[in-house]
């Protein structure tokens, strides 16, 4: 690197200066740089102030003189830089005390012991800046100073806004980084350590009165709490006595319930405060030999809870309450408690959304195994049943109330078993548009047989009275026009609601909370409810005309076993629409298909197992001698 001279001017000084660096050159750059650990006496205020030093130097501190060097001979090594010029450099200690540091900087400006500017004596020397001090009270000493001289000086670790006035330090530059992401660093260390509830202690000055500013509004956007905020010396008196303010501080911090404090300082400021620390019971090393505080003033909330803010109370001594229904919290100190997205659904503990199953009555689960058995059954038995009376249509059984009204009965029958089906399996655009428009129109046929069948009984009752007319304005053509224009209004109506506002697949999530519904939305709830309305109708006619027939004297009278199935019929679907309108899911569906296949077979078993049963069991009974017999 050269030679390195130490040298001390032969004149007297106010101060001993420890100047341990010179290395000439063409231009000198100055540095004021910590360099030994200054001892700490009492303030006697009977002998001059006198620095000294101990033999062992700081570490630390040797590294800035360390890099200054490293720089200087770096640059002089390169021709490229500074051609021609050789810098040098003259460093003296920073001791931080007010009438040393002016003398340094006389020391910069001068040579001589009378310490006059611009007077060269035993060396000459032109300076062409100066770095430091690492401390904001000595480096504004210095700007002040160098200033006049128009010296740029390069400052480092120094925080004090004012020197950032140009008015005031025109020639103080900074060539440290902005201390902005140190505050950020702080706050995210506290955050990482989950520490809401903290104290800080700054320097009782400018750069402690910047740091709390910046520092305050950051952590408030953080929901960080500061108990307290103590202000101490800002820098280190080389005679240093415990003071009140330190035993106050020391307090402070001791009986604070944060075990989290900030402090803004250098190095020395920092020994201000640990002295007093070390003094009360070394409390602080105990944390040391401990494990990690925890600084909060609430314990966190666990996942599944979030915070509430407590009125009067800092926001940091919250409250922990438990996630409504239907949402989550899956982080700690949560700020509030989400939703999940309409294809999900919280778990028990209410920390994450897990996915909704798809729910519909489908061919795979019990619930639709067995309707769709008894569908399939049914539908059997009625094809059964209409083959049986097919094959006995010439017998005076099925004669005797419309036989061709009979296949109309049971074929509707046996299409009402079948259009069950379009109500199982998973919900299409194309079941959606046919299930409730085959079902009410097949229906409507099915009763409109049976209302055109209790007509019949009647009119053939009328027409043995002398002088009635009634088969003459009916007749048989009139009574079969019944089932051809009663289904022909229902048609019009389905006709209708598939024009205006036809049924449609849909998917509901809100209705249960774990699964998806897989539906159909019936468009027009009110054209839906009046074909239901309609189909209700006619069965009560028909419940009416057959009990008020039932008594009628006829061979096979039909009307009583009508009236019976007329009441069962009633009955199923009276008591669905409660049912109905109280379900949710494919439970709605189940009861549909079950009031659909329970009236079907009311209407199968009541109104054919006793012709069944005579044309199987007992055929004597459906002959002409019998019929005679019975007249007789």
């Amino acid at each position: 690197m050269g030679a390195v001279h130490r040298t001390k001017c032969l004149l007297t000084r106010p101060f001993e200066l420890q100047e341990e660096y010179y290395k000439p050159g063409d231009y000198l750059v100055g540095g004021i740089l910590p360099y030994f650990r200054t001892t700490v006496i009492h303030a006697s205020f009977e002998t001059p102030p006198r620095n000294t030093h101990p033999s062992r130097i700081v570490p630390k501190n040797y590294q800035q003189i360390l890099a200054f060097v490293f720089a200087i001979h770096e640059i002089n090594k390169d021709p490229a830089l500074l051609p021609n010029i050789t810098l040098g450099f003259r460093i003296f200690e920073d001791t931080n005390f007010a009438r040393m540091t002016y003398q340094a900087g006389l020391s910069f400006l001068s040579t001589g012991g009378h310490m006059v500017p611009n007077y060269r004596c035993s060396r000459q020397q032109k300076l062409l800046s100066v770095i430091g001090s690492l401390y904001s009270r000595i480096s504004m000493q210095m700007a002040s100073l160098l200033g006049l001289f128009k010296i740029p000086q390069l400052g480092y670790s120094v925080f004090n806004p004012v020197l950032k006035e140009r008015t005031t330090f025109p020639s103080f530059y900074r060539i440290d980084p902005s201390e902005a992401p140190q505050y950020l660093g702080i706050i995210r260390l506290l955050l990482h350590f989950h520490w809401n509830w903290i104290g800080i202690v700054a320097p009782d000055d400018d750069s402690g009165e910047n740091f709390i500013q910046a520092l305050t509004p950051m952590l408030d956007q953080n929901d960080i709490c500061v108990e307290f905020t103590q202000r101490t010396l800002s820098e280190i008196s080389v005679y240093y006595t415990i003071t009140t303010t330190d035993i106050s501080l020391a307090l402070a911090i001791k009986e604070s319930k944060a075990k989290a404090i900030v402090i803004s300082g250098d190095s020395n400021a920092i020994r201000n405060i640990m002295m007093p620390l070390y003094r009360y019971e070394r409390r602080t090393k105990r944390y040391l030999e401990k494990k990690l505080p925890s600084s909060r003033c609430v314990e966190s909330c666990s996942p599944g809870y979030s915070r509430k803010v407590i009125e009067e109370v800092p926001p940091c001594c919250y409250e922990c309450g438990h996630c409504p229904e239907g949402t989550i919290s899956n982080y700690t100190d949560a700020e509030r408690c989400v939703p999940c997205s309409d294809h999900q659904y919280p778990d028990k503990k209410q920390v994450q959304c897990l996915f909704k199953n798809i729910s519909f009555l489908s061919y795979q689960e019990i619930l639709g195994i067995v309707l769709a058995s008894f569908a399939l059954i049914l539908s059997l038995i009625t094809a059964l049943v209409l083959t049986t009376v097919i094959n006995h249509r010439n017998t005076p059984i099925v004669k005797a109330n419309n036989r061709e009204l009979t296949y109309v009965l049971l074929i509707s029958l046996l299409l009402c078993f079948l259009s069950s089906f379009l109500f199982i399996g998973r919900p299409t655009r194309v079941t959606c548009l046919l299930r409730q428009i085959v079902f009410t129109v097949i229906f409507t046929v099915a009763i409109s047989s049976i209302l055109a069948k209790t007509v019949l009984v009647v009119v053939a009752f009328m027409a043995t009275k002398p002088g009635n007319k009634a088969r003459e304005l009916l007749g048989k053509q009139g009574v079969n026009s019944i089932v051809l224009v009663c289904p022909l209004l229902q048609i019009i109506t389905c006709a209708i609601w598939l024009g205006t506002s036809p049924p449609f697949p849909n998917l509901d999530f809100h209705s249960l909370a774990k699964k998806i519904i897989v539906e159909c939305n019936e468009g027009s709830v009110v054209l839906f409810y009046t074909v239901l309305g309609y189909m209700g109708f006619l069965a009560l006619v028909s419940f009416v005309i057959a009990f008020l027939a039932r008594k009628l004297p006829d061979s096979f009278n039909e009307a009583k076993f009508i009236t019976f199935s007329m009441l069962v019929f009633c009955s199923v679907w009276v008591s669905f629409l409660p049912t109905y309108l109280s379900t949710q899911g494919k439970a709605m569906v189940a009861v549909e298909v079950f009031s659909i296949l329970a009236s079907g077979a009311g209407l199968l078993g009541c109104i054919f197992l006793p012709k069944c049963y005579i044309i199987i069991l007992r055929p004597d009974l459906n002959s002409k001698d019998h019929l005679l017999r019975k007249k007789k």
